[in-house]
């Protein structure tokens, strides 16, 4: 078994990671462990890793180092682990994965798997650091995507999800708030906001697109027509209430392609920002598989 450790994820959860291979290596089950050391490592070693004839490789780490090490596995039949040790752990909630230590070593040495259909945001003409970015559950461009491209790596890993709360706060005051243009499967929209989802959860184990499935392709879209501080600092109140869905002024859609159009709108992937527009958002060319409890 590989595993891709992304120690700026997991500083503060080392403890879990540790119990977690104990459990296994006390079992028999020899485990490699690696570390990454920086943005689009974990991508490079997972590849290696299948490259080399692993069966398993798991990311421990958050949501944005699930992604980077999918990314590797893409068109292998390497299966992707999962030890979550990050903020919001937002895809490891989508699944119902364990996050007791002995629970997650049985799932990795026992556990089965199921179909994982990752998205992909591709930025036309663009190469090296804009290259095609995976992600696993969401992605976004507007408001939200500002707020991520402010939470630095040291405040996250000191406060935690505080840290978009923080930003977000500072965000109803400096943000402009301009209009955002989407193409839905080619039907343009004016609007304030977009989130991409492919699983049902935003921000942790709050519920934006109820319907949304991560095994099938295509995406649900949460646009939200309404804009300025009031209306973001509503919709940030609603979405722990389970009330954002609902909330006037959101709008959730299904998709296939997705366009962020203009120049220099900020996008976020997975919590972790993701450069600016434009950019097209569609299914990944194959998918991979997962393990689960």
């Amino acid at each position: 078994m590989f595993v891709v450790y992304n120690p700026a994820a997991g500083r503060r959860r080392v403890a879990l990671l540790w119990r977690v291979l104990d459990f296994l290596v006390g079992n028999g089950v020899r485990v490699e462990l690696v570390e990454t050391l920086h943005a689009g490592h974990a991508t490079a070693l997972a590849r290696g890793a299948a490259a080399s004839g692993a069966r398993l490789v798991v990311a421990a780490g958050g949501d944005g180092t699930i992604a980077e090490v999918a990314q590797g596995l893409l068109g292998s039949p390497c299966n992707l682990g999962v030890i979550p040790l990050g903020t919001a752990n937002v895809l490891a909630r989508e699944l119902g994965l364990d996050f007791a230590p002995r629970a997650v070593a049985a799932s990795l040495a026992f556990g089965r798997t199921r179909y994982l259909q990752p998205g992909l945001m591709t930025h036309p003409g663009a190469a090296g650091h804009d290259a095609p970015r995976l992600f696993v559950q969401m992605a976004g461009a507007g408001f939200d995507a500002a707020v991520v491209h402010q939470v630095g790596g040291p405040l996250k890993r000191r406060l935690g999800k505080g840290a978009y709360v923080v930003r977000g706060m500072q965000g109803l005051a400096t943000y402009g708030f301009p209009p955002l243009r989407v193409k839905l499967d080619g039907r343009e929209l004016s609007v304030a906001s977009a989130i991409i989802c492919k699983g049902r959860l935003y921000g942790g184990p709050y519920v934006l697109a109820a319907g949304a499935d991560s095994a099938e392709p295509g995406f649900t879209v949460a646009l939200f027509h309404r804009n300025g501080p009031g209306f973001a600092a509503l919709a940030g109140a609603a979405l722990p209430l389970g009330l954002l869905p609902s909330l006037p002024g959101v709008e959730l859609v299904r998709a296939r392609q997705i366009e962020v159009l203009g120049n220099g709108v900020q996008l976020q992937a997975d919590g972790d920002a993701a450069g600016a527009a434009p950019v097209v958002i569609s299914d990944a060319p194959t998918g991979l598989r997962v393990v689960v409890n």
